[in-house]
């Protein structure tokens, strides 16, 4: 009896646990389009519980301080980019190939979580500019420091790429900073509500990565 009794204690510790989960991605999401749509400092948590349907106090369980809850956001848009693109580097082909794979998924991560990576961008211009606390400020570099690591992905293939002479003559460490700039610009043209039917966002990622390799690709030499 004793042990069927912890059976059905376990199986509800792992339900409440799995509902938790859910209900904070919930919130997150939430957070993340309130971010979006009016910035860091312009959104209140009472926006935010508004936007979920639930009470400030809700919100407070999971987070302390708007700040929390703004730097909760950011890490779930970077864990989410670094979902998409890691599996991209073990593609088939060579070195170009790959990062042309790394390119592709980290466009279509923009446009799939558009408002994470919006709040992601949010984050480096509140550690670039913003007033923050001694606490945040630590945060914040913990933040940079996870974008550094991503960014470096891109180097290190670029790098190969180069090495085997599928690039023109570029510096790696501007170029890739040229490439994610202009894949991470399009937080503020892309508008999800306007996708042209089925495979829409595969079309313009392959536009959009198709621009940055051919800028990039070595080319015979003339003459």
């Amino acid at each position: 009896m004793k042990i069927a009794e912890d059976g059905v204690a376990r199986r509800g510790r792992k339900i409440d646990e799995a509902e938790a989960a859910s209900r904070r991605m919930e919130l997150l999401e939430a957070a993340a389009n309130c971010f979006m749509r009016t910035g860091y400092h312009a959104t209140s948590i009472d926006d935010v519980a508004r936007s979920m349907g639930c009470t400030k106090g809700f919100i407070y369980h999971y987070h302390a301080t708007k700040t929390d809850l703004f730097f909760d956001v950011h890490r779930e848009g970077m864990r989410r980019l670094f979902a998409a693109v890691e599996p991209a580097m073990a593609s088939a082909g060579d070195a170009l190939a790959v990062l042309r794979a790394m390119l592709l998924a980290h466009a279509r991560a923009m446009m799939d979580h558009h408002a994470f990576e919006t709040v992601v961008a949010q984050g480096v211009q509140i550690h670039r500019f913003g007033a923050t606390t001694p606490d945040q400020r630590r945060t914040l570099d913990e933040l940079i420091a996870s974008r550094d690591r991503f960014e470096a992905l891109f180097k290190a293939q670029t790098l190969r790429a180069a090495e085997a002479g599928l690039l023109g003559p570029v510096a790696p460490s501007i170029a890739v900073k040229m490439m994610l700039g202009a894949l991470q610009w399009s937080i503020f043209w892309y508008r999800p509500e306007a996708d042209a039917g089925e495979g829409a966002r595969d079309r313009l990622a392959e536009e959009m990565v198709r621009t940055i390799i051919d800028g990039l690709r070595a080319r015979p030499a003339a003459g």
